[in-house]
Protein backbone atom coordinates (compact mmCIF):
# COMPACT_ATOMS: atom_id res chain seq x y z
CA UNK A 1 0.00 0.00 0.00
CA UNK A 2 1.38 3.43 -0.56
CA UNK A 3 0.26 6.50 1.69
CA UNK A 4 -1.76 8.96 0.97
CA UNK A 5 -0.27 11.95 -1.39
CA UNK A 6 0.29 15.56 0.82
CA UNK A 7 -1.78 18.22 0.54
CA UNK A 8 -0.74 20.63 -2.08
CA UNK A 9 -1.25 23.09 0.30
CA UNK A 10 1.00 21.75 3.45
CA UNK A 11 4.00 23.16 4.27
CA UNK A 12 6.80 21.00 2.80
CA UNK A 13 9.83 20.27 4.84
CA UNK A 14 12.94 22.74 3.87
CA UNK A 15 10.63 25.51 3.62
CA UNK A 16 11.71 29.13 5.36
CA UNK A 17 10.10 29.09 9.22
CA UNK A 18 10.12 32.39 9.89
CA UNK A 19 7.13 34.44 9.72
CA UNK A 20 6.44 36.11 6.35
CA UNK A 21 5.36 39.79 5.91
CA UNK A 22 2.08 38.47 5.76
CA UNK A 23 2.03 37.46 9.22
CA UNK A 24 3.30 40.28 10.48
CA UNK A 25 0.56 42.15 9.06
CA UNK A 26 -2.04 40.43 10.13
CA UNK A 27 -0.40 41.02 13.54
CA UNK A 28 -0.81 44.61 13.16
CA UNK A 29 -4.86 44.21 14.00
CA UNK A 30 -4.03 43.17 17.31
CA UNK A 31 -2.92 46.26 18.24
CA UNK A 32 -6.81 47.90 17.67
CA UNK A 33 -7.50 44.54 19.14
CA UNK A 34 -5.98 45.20 22.26
CA UNK A 35 -6.12 49.02 22.54
CA UNK A 36 -10.12 48.07 22.44
CA UNK A 37 -10.00 45.64 25.16
CA UNK A 38 -7.92 47.98 27.22
CA UNK A 39 -9.83 51.03 26.95
CA UNK A 40 -13.12 48.77 27.55
CA UNK A 41 -11.46 47.50 30.67
CA UNK A 42 -10.21 51.08 31.88
CA UNK A 43 -13.81 52.05 31.46
CA UNK A 44 -15.27 49.58 33.42
CA UNK A 45 -12.81 47.73 36.85
CA UNK A 46 -15.07 46.16 38.12
CA UNK A 47 -14.91 42.24 38.62
CA UNK A 48 -17.72 42.40 36.05
CA UNK A 49 -15.76 44.28 33.26
CA UNK A 50 -12.96 42.00 33.53
CA UNK A 51 -14.74 39.07 33.41
CA UNK A 52 -16.16 40.57 30.41
CA UNK A 53 -12.54 41.91 29.01
CA UNK A 54 -11.56 38.02 29.40
CA UNK A 55 -14.12 36.45 27.57
CA UNK A 56 -13.38 39.18 24.49
CA UNK A 57 -9.71 38.25 24.82
CA UNK A 58 -10.34 34.58 25.19
CA UNK A 59 -11.92 35.00 22.01
CA UNK A 60 -9.70 37.24 20.07
CA UNK A 61 -6.53 35.27 21.11
CA UNK A 62 -8.16 31.76 20.06
CA UNK A 63 -8.30 33.44 16.53
CA UNK A 64 -4.85 34.43 16.38
CA UNK A 65 -3.64 30.98 17.58
CA UNK A 66 -5.58 29.08 15.17
CA UNK A 67 -4.19 31.68 12.40
CA UNK A 68 -0.68 30.96 13.72
CA UNK A 69 -1.13 27.27 13.63
CA UNK A 70 -2.59 27.74 10.20
CA UNK A 71 0.49 29.17 8.95
CA UNK A 72 2.36 26.81 10.70
CA UNK A 73 0.97 23.65 8.90
CA UNK A 74 0.24 25.59 5.44
CA UNK A 75 2.22 27.12 3.28
CA UNK A 76 1.84 30.75 3.85
CA UNK A 77 3.17 31.57 0.07
CA UNK A 78 -0.15 30.06 -1.69
CA UNK A 79 -2.13 32.74 -2.74
CA UNK A 80 -5.10 30.76 -1.29
CA UNK A 81 -3.70 30.61 2.27
CA UNK A 82 -2.93 34.43 2.15
CA UNK A 83 -6.43 35.01 1.12
CA UNK A 84 -7.21 33.11 3.95
CA UNK A 85 -5.47 35.09 6.37
CA UNK A 86 -6.38 38.47 5.03
CA UNK A 87 -10.08 37.33 5.53
CA UNK A 88 -9.68 36.26 9.19
CA UNK A 89 -7.85 40.10 9.80
CA UNK A 90 -10.73 42.04 8.14
CA UNK A 91 -12.89 39.62 10.77
CA UNK A 92 -10.68 40.33 13.46
CA UNK A 93 -11.18 44.01 12.64
CA UNK A 94 -14.96 43.60 12.81
CA UNK A 95 -14.20 41.84 16.53
CA UNK A 96 -12.17 44.77 17.27
CA UNK A 97 -14.99 47.29 16.14
CA UNK A 98 -17.60 45.63 18.48
CA UNK A 99 -15.75 44.91 21.22
CA UNK A 100 -16.59 48.41 23.35
CA UNK A 101 -20.24 46.86 22.76
CA UNK A 102 -20.26 43.48 22.65
CA UNK A 103 -22.32 42.93 25.88
CA UNK A 104 -24.33 45.37 24.24
CA UNK A 105 -26.22 46.49 20.73
CA UNK A 106 -23.27 44.94 18.95
CA UNK A 107 -23.10 41.10 20.02
CA UNK A 108 -24.22 39.94 17.17
CA UNK A 109 -21.79 41.84 15.08
CA UNK A 110 -18.58 40.08 17.51
CA UNK A 111 -20.56 36.75 17.02
CA UNK A 112 -20.49 37.05 13.38
CA UNK A 113 -16.88 37.78 12.82
CA UNK A 114 -16.04 35.18 15.50
CA UNK A 115 -17.90 32.56 13.17
CA UNK A 116 -17.40 34.16 10.22
CA UNK A 117 -13.36 33.84 10.45
CA UNK A 118 -13.80 29.78 11.17
CA UNK A 119 -16.13 29.13 8.05
CA UNK A 120 -13.71 30.83 6.16
CA UNK A 121 -10.96 29.01 7.32
CA UNK A 122 -12.30 25.34 7.29
CA UNK A 123 -14.56 26.18 3.71
CA UNK A 124 -10.61 26.09 2.40
CA UNK A 125 -8.76 23.52 4.97
CA UNK A 126 -11.47 20.88 4.56
CA UNK A 127 -11.59 20.61 0.89
CA UNK A 128 -7.59 21.61 0.38
CA UNK A 129 -6.95 18.62 2.79
CA UNK A 130 -9.32 16.16 0.88
CA UNK A 131 -6.22 13.61 -0.52
CA UNK A 132 -5.35 12.83 2.89
CA UNK A 133 -7.85 11.88 5.29
CA UNK A 134 -5.84 11.79 8.26
CA UNK A 135 -4.42 15.83 7.49
CA UNK A 136 -8.25 16.79 6.69
CA UNK A 137 -9.45 15.18 9.91
CA UNK A 138 -7.54 17.77 11.83
CA UNK A 139 -9.43 20.64 10.26
CA UNK A 140 -12.62 18.71 10.62
CA UNK A 141 -12.28 17.97 14.39
CA UNK A 142 -11.58 21.71 15.17
CA UNK A 143 -15.12 22.13 12.96
CA UNK A 144 -16.83 19.90 14.82
CA UNK A 145 -16.02 21.99 18.18
CA UNK A 146 -17.41 25.31 16.96
CA UNK A 147 -20.37 23.55 15.66
CA UNK A 148 -20.60 22.62 19.79
CA UNK A 149 -19.75 25.97 20.74
CA UNK A 150 -22.10 27.89 18.03
CA UNK A 151 -25.67 27.24 20.33
CA UNK A 152 -23.96 29.79 23.75
CA UNK A 153 -22.27 31.90 21.52
CA UNK A 154 -25.56 33.00 19.10
CA UNK A 155 -27.75 32.50 22.13
CA UNK A 156 -25.90 35.11 24.29
CA UNK A 157 -26.80 37.35 21.81
CA UNK A 158 -30.46 37.31 22.93
CA UNK A 159 -30.20 37.09 26.10
CA UNK A 160 -29.13 39.99 28.90
CA UNK A 161 -25.31 41.12 29.48
CA UNK A 162 -25.65 38.42 32.69
CA UNK A 163 -26.97 35.64 30.98
CA UNK A 164 -24.39 36.49 27.99
CA UNK A 165 -21.60 36.56 30.17
CA UNK A 166 -22.04 32.86 31.00
CA UNK A 167 -23.16 31.62 28.25
CA UNK A 168 -20.17 33.44 26.46
CA UNK A 169 -17.83 32.02 28.89
CA UNK A 170 -18.55 28.97 28.74
CA UNK A 171 -18.13 28.73 24.69
CA UNK A 172 -14.87 30.29 25.03
CA UNK A 173 -13.45 27.55 27.75
CA UNK A 174 -15.19 24.96 25.51
CA UNK A 175 -12.87 26.30 22.66
CA UNK A 176 -9.66 26.71 24.20
CA UNK A 177 -10.52 23.53 26.47
CA UNK A 178 -11.37 21.18 23.28
CA UNK A 179 -8.05 21.65 21.69
CA UNK A 180 -6.37 20.79 24.54
CA UNK A 181 -7.68 17.17 24.91
CA UNK A 182 -7.25 17.14 20.75
CA UNK A 183 -10.35 17.84 19.81
CA UNK A 184 -12.25 14.35 20.33
CA UNK A 185 -14.46 13.73 17.70
CA UNK A 186 -16.88 11.22 16.54
CA UNK A 187 -15.75 8.76 13.97
CA UNK A 188 -12.96 10.45 14.05
CA UNK A 189 -11.19 10.13 17.58
CA UNK A 190 -8.91 13.04 18.35
CA UNK A 191 -5.53 14.47 17.71
CA UNK A 192 -2.73 13.11 19.69
CA UNK A 193 -1.37 15.11 22.10
CA UNK A 194 2.20 13.71 21.13
CA UNK A 195 1.94 14.65 17.37
CA UNK A 196 4.38 16.61 15.72
CA UNK A 197 2.49 18.79 14.15
CA UNK A 198 4.13 22.48 14.56
CA UNK A 199 7.08 23.88 13.77
CA UNK A 200 8.91 24.75 16.77
CA UNK A 201 10.90 28.03 14.95
CA UNK A 202 8.08 29.75 13.52
CA UNK A 203 5.86 28.97 16.47
CA UNK A 204 8.42 30.79 18.47
CA UNK A 205 8.57 33.81 16.10
CA UNK A 206 5.25 34.07 16.24
CA UNK A 207 4.82 34.36 19.72
CA UNK A 208 7.38 36.72 20.02
CA UNK A 209 5.36 39.15 17.75
CA UNK A 210 2.18 39.08 18.97
CA UNK A 211 4.11 39.87 22.79
CA UNK A 212 5.86 42.79 20.81
CA UNK A 213 2.23 44.10 19.25
CA UNK A 214 0.77 43.71 23.07
CA UNK A 215 3.77 46.26 24.02
CA UNK A 216 3.30 48.24 21.45
CA UNK A 217 0.07 48.68 22.26
CA UNK A 218 0.67 49.94 25.76
CA UNK A 219 3.02 52.57 24.37
CA UNK A 220 0.18 53.50 21.96
CA UNK A 221 -2.50 53.87 25.04
CA UNK A 222 0.47 55.61 27.37
CA UNK A 223 1.38 58.37 24.53
CA UNK A 224 -2.32 58.75 23.80
CA UNK A 225 -3.48 59.03 27.19
CA UNK A 226 -0.32 61.74 27.69
CA UNK A 227 -1.38 63.39 24.76
CA UNK A 228 -5.06 64.51 25.79
CA UNK A 229 -3.59 65.16 29.46
CA UNK A 230 -2.62 68.93 29.08
CA UNK A 231 0.82 67.75 30.45
CA UNK A 232 0.14 67.87 33.97
CA UNK A 233 3.16 66.97 35.83
CA UNK A 234 1.43 64.01 37.16
CA UNK A 235 0.23 63.08 33.74
CA UNK A 236 3.84 63.12 32.75
CA UNK A 237 4.92 61.80 35.55
CA UNK A 238 3.08 58.33 34.71
CA UNK A 239 3.60 58.61 31.19
CA UNK A 240 7.32 58.08 31.75
CA UNK A 241 6.36 55.55 34.57
CA UNK A 242 4.66 53.51 32.17
CA UNK A 243 7.45 53.77 29.08
CA UNK A 244 9.43 52.42 31.80
CA UNK A 245 7.38 49.57 32.16
CA UNK A 246 7.44 48.60 28.44
CA UNK A 247 10.99 48.84 28.68
CA UNK A 248 10.90 45.94 31.66
CA UNK A 249 8.47 43.88 30.56
CA UNK A 250 10.15 43.86 27.24
CA UNK A 251 13.45 43.08 28.95
CA UNK A 252 12.08 40.33 31.37
CA UNK A 253 10.24 38.58 28.24
CA UNK A 254 13.15 38.44 26.08
CA UNK A 255 16.34 38.45 27.96
CA UNK A 256 14.53 34.94 29.54
CA UNK A 257 13.61 33.64 26.09
CA UNK A 258 16.91 33.95 24.67
CA UNK A 259 18.13 32.01 27.90
CA UNK A 260 15.62 28.54 27.59
CA UNK A 261 15.23 28.87 23.71
CA UNK A 262 16.78 26.75 20.87
CA UNK A 263 18.81 29.55 18.49
CA UNK A 264 16.61 30.17 15.59
CA UNK A 265 19.27 28.18 13.39
CA UNK A 266 18.18 24.68 15.00
CA UNK A 267 15.43 23.38 13.35
CA UNK A 268 12.92 21.98 16.00
CA UNK A 269 9.50 20.42 16.48
CA UNK A 270 6.22 21.29 18.37
CA UNK A 271 3.86 18.61 19.47
CA UNK A 272 0.20 19.45 20.05
CA UNK A 273 0.41 19.24 23.96
CA UNK A 274 3.72 21.56 23.93
CA UNK A 275 2.33 23.65 21.10
CA UNK A 276 -1.10 24.64 23.06
CA UNK A 277 0.87 25.05 26.46
CA UNK A 278 2.96 27.98 24.85
CA UNK A 279 0.28 29.59 23.00
CA UNK A 280 -2.23 29.80 26.23
CA UNK A 281 0.94 30.50 28.84
CA UNK A 282 1.49 33.63 26.16
CA UNK A 283 -1.89 34.66 26.42
CA UNK A 284 -1.60 34.95 30.03
CA UNK A 285 1.20 37.52 29.42
CA UNK A 286 -0.32 39.20 26.86
CA UNK A 287 -3.52 40.22 29.20
CA UNK A 288 -1.41 40.92 32.08
CA UNK A 289 -0.03 43.75 29.43
CA UNK A 290 -3.22 44.48 28.55
CA UNK A 291 -4.21 44.87 32.08
CA UNK A 292 -0.88 47.04 32.74
CA UNK A 293 -2.26 49.36 29.09
CA UNK A 294 -5.50 49.75 30.91
CA UNK A 295 -4.74 50.56 34.73
CA UNK A 296 -2.02 52.82 33.16
CA UNK A 297 -4.72 55.10 30.86
CA UNK A 298 -6.43 55.41 34.21
CA UNK A 299 -3.53 56.33 36.13
CA UNK A 300 -2.38 59.26 34.09
CA UNK A 301 -5.99 60.81 34.24
CA UNK A 302 -5.68 60.69 38.41
CA UNK A 303 -2.41 59.73 39.26
CA UNK A 304 -2.38 60.97 42.89
CA UNK A 305 -5.10 60.61 45.58
CA UNK A 306 -7.50 57.92 47.22
CA UNK A 307 -8.05 55.50 43.99
CA UNK A 308 -10.60 52.84 43.82
CA UNK A 309 -9.75 49.41 45.01
CA UNK A 310 -10.26 48.70 41.20
CA UNK A 311 -7.24 50.76 39.51
CA UNK A 312 -5.31 49.23 42.51
CA UNK A 313 -6.10 45.94 41.72
CA UNK A 314 -5.07 46.08 38.18
CA UNK A 315 -2.23 48.42 38.39
CA UNK A 316 -0.55 45.87 40.46
CA UNK A 317 -2.27 42.97 38.96
CA UNK A 318 -0.90 43.42 35.41
CA UNK A 319 2.89 42.49 36.11
CA UNK A 320 1.43 39.82 38.30
CA UNK A 321 -0.49 38.41 35.19
CA UNK A 322 2.41 38.66 32.70
CA UNK A 323 4.84 37.51 35.68
CA UNK A 324 2.51 34.32 36.01
CA UNK A 325 2.00 33.61 32.50
CA UNK A 326 6.24 33.77 32.19
CA UNK A 327 6.53 31.42 34.99
CA UNK A 328 3.91 29.29 32.95
CA UNK A 329 5.77 29.50 29.81
CA UNK A 330 9.30 28.87 31.61
CA UNK A 331 7.86 25.29 32.67
CA UNK A 332 6.61 24.44 29.38
CA UNK A 333 10.00 24.58 27.97
CA UNK A 334 12.18 23.57 30.63
CA UNK A 335 10.01 21.69 33.00
CA UNK A 336 11.30 23.79 36.12
CA UNK A 337 9.55 26.81 37.83
CA UNK A 338 11.20 30.51 37.85
CA UNK A 339 11.21 30.67 41.49
CA UNK A 340 12.64 34.40 41.17
CA UNK A 341 9.37 35.57 39.55
CA UNK A 342 7.48 33.70 41.92
CA UNK A 343 8.71 35.76 44.97
CA UNK A 344 8.06 38.66 42.66
CA UNK A 345 4.32 37.61 42.88
CA UNK A 346 4.61 37.06 46.53
CA UNK A 347 6.16 40.19 47.02
CA UNK A 348 3.28 42.23 44.82
CA UNK A 349 0.57 40.17 46.52
CA UNK A 350 1.63 41.70 49.51
CA UNK A 351 1.65 44.87 48.62
CA UNK A 352 -1.73 44.91 47.40
CA UNK A 353 -3.01 45.66 50.63
CA UNK A 354 -1.81 48.98 51.54
CA UNK A 355 -1.32 49.98 48.16
CA UNK A 356 -5.27 50.05 48.34
CA UNK A 357 -5.47 51.77 52.07
CA UNK A 358 -2.35 54.20 51.92
CA UNK A 359 -0.81 54.56 48.59
CA UNK A 360 -1.71 57.18 45.20
CA UNK A 361 -1.96 54.92 42.03
CA UNK A 362 1.23 56.66 40.51
CA UNK A 363 3.29 55.14 43.79
CA UNK A 364 1.69 51.58 43.53
CA UNK A 365 3.08 52.28 39.73
CA UNK A 366 6.13 52.68 40.35
CA UNK A 367 6.70 49.95 43.27
CA UNK A 368 5.72 46.95 40.82
CA UNK A 369 7.79 48.95 38.28
CA UNK A 370 10.62 48.98 41.41
CA UNK A 371 9.76 44.73 41.82
CA UNK A 372 9.84 44.06 38.25
CA UNK A 373 13.42 45.91 38.18
CA UNK A 374 15.06 43.98 41.09
CA UNK A 375 13.68 40.85 39.67
CA UNK A 376 15.08 41.97 35.87
CA UNK A 377 18.39 42.89 37.41
CA UNK A 378 18.37 39.71 40.16
CA UNK A 379 18.07 36.86 37.05
CA UNK A 380 20.83 38.62 35.25
CA UNK A 381 23.21 38.21 37.96
CA UNK A 382 21.99 34.91 38.15
CA UNK A 383 22.76 34.05 34.92
CA UNK A 384 25.98 35.90 34.61
CA UNK A 385 27.32 34.14 37.70
CA UNK A 386 26.17 30.76 36.57
CA UNK A 387 28.18 31.71 33.33
CA UNK A 388 31.71 32.26 34.87
CA UNK A 389 31.40 29.21 36.91
CA UNK A 390 30.77 27.11 34.36
CA UNK A 391 33.46 28.53 32.28
CA UNK A 392 35.80 28.43 35.36
CA UNK A 393 38.37 25.12 35.61
CA UNK A 394 37.68 22.16 37.98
Amino acid sequence: MTSAPLPRILRRRGEPEYPTFLELFFDLVYIFMFSRLAASLAENLTVRGAAQTAVLLLAAWWVWVLTAWLTDLFNPRLPIIQATVLLVMLGTLLMAIATPYAFGRYGWLFVAAYFGIHLARDAVLIPGTRVNRPIQARSIRVFFWFGVTVTPWVAGVFVDETARLVLWSLAVAVDLGSARIGWPTPGLGRTELTSQIFTGVHLSERHRAIFIVALGELILSTGTGLAGSGFTAGAVATGAVAFVSAVLLFQLYFQRVQRILAPPTVATVERVRSGTSTSYSHLVMVAGVVLVSASTSTVIDRPSGHAPVGLMVATLGGPILFLLGSILFDAVVTGRILWSRVLAIVVLCALMAPATLLLSPLTALVLANLVLLITLVGEGLAARSRRVGAAAPA
